[in-house]
């Protein structure tokens, strides 16, 4: 065991290594470019299609409103990465990691924009008559059949990285916070856990849809208030920590209190991956969901789609950057989520550490809801519809153990996995990039 450990290790360091982040940053930066910008010149285009996106319109387009879609991906990606990733990062490449998560986010959105373009137009309609789409089947039907094998590539890592990364490691993150906080034991917490899943994902994407779109907006309001209070508590040293931010991003910060020091080039190499591990721009997995809502026009779901790397890093990522940052707790030598707790906790005494693990289980809670979606399209494009009903039934099943086992093999092997989506997806996007400025520039001489 110990040797397959090492080599999933190994693995896993060349998988999220300095190529893939270079290849997952560049890739951005090229598509961005090729769209001259139009992602970061349509913020408040992308937030007036969110708004009118709350509409389901035509069922013969889809199962879930653009809105619903949307909160669903969001479900997905707005969790421990919000809160313990953003620690994580400051701890071991200092304050500056906030500034190079910026930065790969805006241009993650031009990525995340052409994903959902590629899924929403590519999507095909399954033996249920619902549609579905994502990188495989923009892989199958942008590529050629000749490139399946791509696609079916794509499906077998998000498929089983969907139980790690998506299933047991939230499930185990939630036993883990409530235990410590609550003392509510594991096995428990794994259970009750298990039913509210079950009950959810058996009805399928719409009642993810309905639930995400009640949920989502409400934690995401609720921490980012939350994290507001912590920061008007320090108001005073908010000009002081946005340059500190600034001059650690290209200077490095030396070590100081609790905090080891870090280069500029450990500030950018934890700054981009936990950027990219929070929002998951070029993993290509936003275009499933949005590939179920019922806008009919690619450009408006990317427009909607691109939004949720807006929200996810650069409003709630940030928010909790900020709040470790200037409550000043950064370098007192805590890491993760307890980091994120004493920065809360520091406006909040007492309080402070409840509200947080609260804000994790239900981050983490929804977070098993959006990817039992994503897993269960990749397992129906390696094998039908068939396999949906026993995908559930397991996924459900799979939840108690995540709550109640030591998880540090499944999830580096997860990780891997997740790591590995993004290069069929990578492929997808550049050498389909020419289909996605060609309808962008079709939907804006129209509108």
């Amino acid at each position: 065991m110990q040797t397959f450990n090492s080599a999933v290790t190994t693995i896993n360091n060349l998988v999220w290594g300095t190529p893939m982040l270079i290849a997952i940053l560049g890739s951005g930066v090229f598509l961005m470019l090729a769209l001259k910008f139009m992602p970061v010149l349509n913020i408040r285009r992308g937030f007036l299609e969110i708004w009118n996106g709350r509409a389901k319109g035509d069922a013969t387009t889809g199962q879930i409103s653009p809105f619903a879609a949307l909160m669903t991906t969001l479900a997905a990606t707005v969790g421990t990465g919000n809160i313990a990733g953003v620690a994580t990062a400051i701890v071991l490449g200092g304050p500056g990691a906030l500034f190079w998560m910026w930065c790969t986010a805006l241009v993650g959105m031009a990525t995340k924009y052409c994903e959902v373009v590629l899924a929403v137009h590519f999507r095909e309609k399954n033996s249920h008559n619902h549609f579905v789409g994502g990188p495989m089947y923009a892989i199958k039907n942008g590529l050629g059949r000749k490139w399946a094998w791509l696609g079916a590539c794509f499906a077998v890592f998000g498929g089983l990285a969907s139980f790690g990364i998506g299933n047991m490691v939230q499930v185990n993150s939630m036993a883990a916070s409530l235990e410590v906080s609550f003392a509510i034991p594991a096995w428990v917490s794994g259970l009750c856990i298990m039913v509210l899943v079950g009950m959810v994902i058996l009805g399928g994407i719409q009642r993810i849809g309905a639930v995400a779109q009640t949920l989502v907006p409400f934690m995401c309001l609720a921490y980012v208030l939350a994290a507001l209070f912590v920061l008007i508590s320090h108001y005073q040293a908010i000009p002081a920590a946005l340059l500190l931010i600034i001059d650690s991003a290209f200077n490095g910060h030396a070590a100081v209190g609790g905090f080891a020091g870090a280069a500029m080039i450990a500030a950018l190499r934890f700054g981009v991956a936990r950027g990219v591990f929070s929002n998951e721009a070029g993993l290509g997995s936003a275009g499933i969901a949005q590939a179920a809502g019922t806008s009919d026009d690619p450009v408006v779901s990317g427009l909607i789609g691109m939004m949720g790397t807006f929200i996810d890093t650069l409003i709630i990522c940030s928010m909790t950057g900020l709040a470790i940052i200037c409550s000043g707790v950064w370098s007192s030598g805590l890491s993760g989520a307890a980091l994120s707790s004493a920065a809360f906790e520091s406006a909040m005494p007492g309080t402070g550490n409840y509200l947080l693990t609260v804000a994790l289980v239900v981050f983490a809670f929804t977070t098993i809801l959006g990817w039992s979606y994503y897993g269960e399209r990749c397992w129906e494009f390696l094998f039908g519809a068939r396999a949906i009903l026993p995908y559930r039934l397991i996924w459900v099943a799979v939840v108690p153990m995540g709550a109640i086992s030591q998880l540090d093999t499944v999830w580096l092997l997860a990780d891997t996995l997740n790591g590995l989506m993004a290069l069929p997806n990578l492929v997808s996007l550049l050498v389909l990039s020419p289909v996605v400025i060609q309808l962008t520039r079709a939907h804006f001489a129209q509108h």
